[in-house]
């Protein structure tokens, strides 16, 4: 099911008579939150268990005086104490098109505001060109949409089309293109004023700038975010974020659940059993061991092969199959929203070094400090280089990057957080990827139950990473409880069996 496909959450199947099924929920991720708010809401008897010292899974904002759990570095962050001074450390984007996340922040009246995720008057940088550098992403792309329309529009001349055009269609095209790539009357790119002006465009006529050399439009992967960002599904505009931080996704599912959540709680055995499941965990130095009607299980995957367990071996081998993903980000504190300055409100600068990506505010407009994400890399490699220093190194490294974009970047910076996925205890990876056949192989059985076992989380979803997975696997799972409860009411003749 998409997204565009959602009508609502699963109605959970309610709980009849007198005997409430007990169920477990592995994990307080937003998977598993939304779990046991929908199991709660039909009458059943809920725990959550939990590895953290925190519910939110990767659902992280991190505040004045907040604890980063990173393995063998652990931090406080250290920002001023103000509401409008916090990071997103995992996600950070909503689409409009997120329906089912957009759901739970209206029932959760979790209040939202929009997101400049691209903005043109923030920059590209690259060694490759402009001498390394910065170059506003309206003259990139000026240049770039000029000369390939001047391409074209000659490759239309030469009759290079496999398709016959007739002289009306080849006539709208070539107008299409002058129009598109800001083309002279001869069909030639020389410039222009869509990239801004040489002079005081409000007082004088404008004078386009020079475009930069053909050979340096596409000598740089960092064209992909310039010319695609925007254009990606996920990051169709307008996005949106929560106002305050987007923990306060997490704070809306907490204020509407009743059920307990059992923190720095670690699952050490989950056994199937004919009539439910046990699981066994530790807290404070002692182990419990409950026994439920139903499991849900949102512990990363890669994790379950150090948990006891009975599942079945075809589930095993699925689960066996996931690899951890990479994710690093890192958030400055700036004594001043230098950026304002260059004329660049929200959006993301893109270069070629390894923070990837500098991200700038959309909120708390013209306030004397900001906070801005000044590393966000996926790239395997690139997380690795940073994984492998100290918080300190991070920080020194990254701006240095910056500086390169802001010249006095270093200056601005008062304080700063990293957050290393793969090296956070409790997560020690951002979704998941594995080859595209055991992708196609593994899902299909994990998305169904093993006894009364299921798993949930956005990595059973086909997009492992994003919130609105994560609540797609929980509501597929929760379909999946519905059919289980209806097999073993009819298989007993009675309104529950526990």
């Amino acid at each position: 099911m998409q997204s565009n496909d959602f009508q609502g959450p699963v109605s959970v199947a309610p709980v009849k008579g007198k005997n409430k099924a007990k169920v477990a929920v592995l994990g307080a991720g937003i998977s598993g939150l939304s779990t046991a708010y929908e199991l709660e809401r039909a009458g059943y008897d809920v725990v959550i268990i939990e590895a953290s010292f925190r519910a939110g899974g990767r659902n992280m904002t991190v505040r004045h005086g907040d604890k980063i759990d990173e393995m063998g570095h652990t931090r406080y962050c250290q920002f001023d104490q103000d509401e409008n001074l916090y990071f997103n450390c995992g996600p950070a984007r909503i689409p409009g098109h997120h329906k089912r996340l957009l759901h739970y922040c209206r029932a959760l009246n979790v209040p939202l505001q929009i997101k400049a995720n691209s903005n043109q008057l923030a920059y590209i940088q690259d060694e490759k060109i402009n001498g390394g550098k910065p170059i506003r992403q309206v003259d990139y792309r000026a240049d770039a949409n000029g000369f390939l329309s001047e391409m074209m529009s000659k490759s239309i001349d030469k009759g290079a089309f496999e398709q016959q055009l007739s002289e009306e269609d080849t006539e709208n095209f070539l107008s299409y293109l002058k129009a598109f790539g800001s083309l002279n009357e001869k069909g030639k790119y020389t410039g222009s004023d869509r990239a801004g002006s040489q002079r005081d465009r409000m007082l004088f006529p404008p004078t386009p700038k020079a475009p930069m050399p053909l050979h340096d439009v596409f000598k740089s992967d960092v064209w992909r975010g310039v010319s695609f960002a925007s254009q990606i599904y996920d990051w169709v505009e307008p996005l949106m974020e929560v106002k305050g931080g987007m923990d306060g996704i997490v704070k809306g599912f907490l204020r509407n659940i009743s059920s307990p959540v059992e923190l720095n709680a670690q699952v050490r055995k989950i056994h199937n059993l004919s009539d439910g499941v046990e699981i066994a965990y530790e807290q404070a130095g002692k182990l419990n061991t409950i026994k439920v009607d139903y499991c849900f299980n949102n512990i990363p995957a890669y994790f379950m092969a150090g948990i006891e367990n009975n599942l079945s071996p075809d589930y095993l081998n699925a689960l066996n199959k996931f690899k951890r993903g990479h994710l690093f980000k890192i958030g400055f504190q700036m004594r001043e929203r230098f950026w304002e300055k260059e004329g660049i409100y929200g959006g993301i600068t893109y270069t070629s070094q390894d923070n990837a990506q500098l991200w700038y505010p959309s909120h708390d407009i013209h306030a004397a400090k900001g906070v801005m994400l000044g590393a966000y890399c996926w790239d395997e490699k690139q997380c690795a280089r940073f994984e492998a220093m100290t918080p300190e190194q991070r920080f020194k490294y990254a701006a240095q990057c910056g500086e390169n974009i802001h010249p006095g970047y270093s200056g601005y910076i008062e304080n700063a957080v990293s957050i290393p996925w793969a090296r956070m205890n409790n997560q020690m990876g951002c979704g998941i990827h594995m080859e595209k056949e055991d992708w196609e192989h593994c899902l299909p059985i994990l998305q169904k139950p093993d006894g009364r076992h299921f798993m949930i989380g956005d990595q059973i979803s086909q997009h492992s990473g994003w919130q609105e997975g994560a609540l797609a696997a929980s509501q597929q799972a929760l379909s999946q409880f519905n059919q289980l409860q209806a097999s073993i009411t009819s298989s007993h003749g009675a309104a529950y069996v526990s």
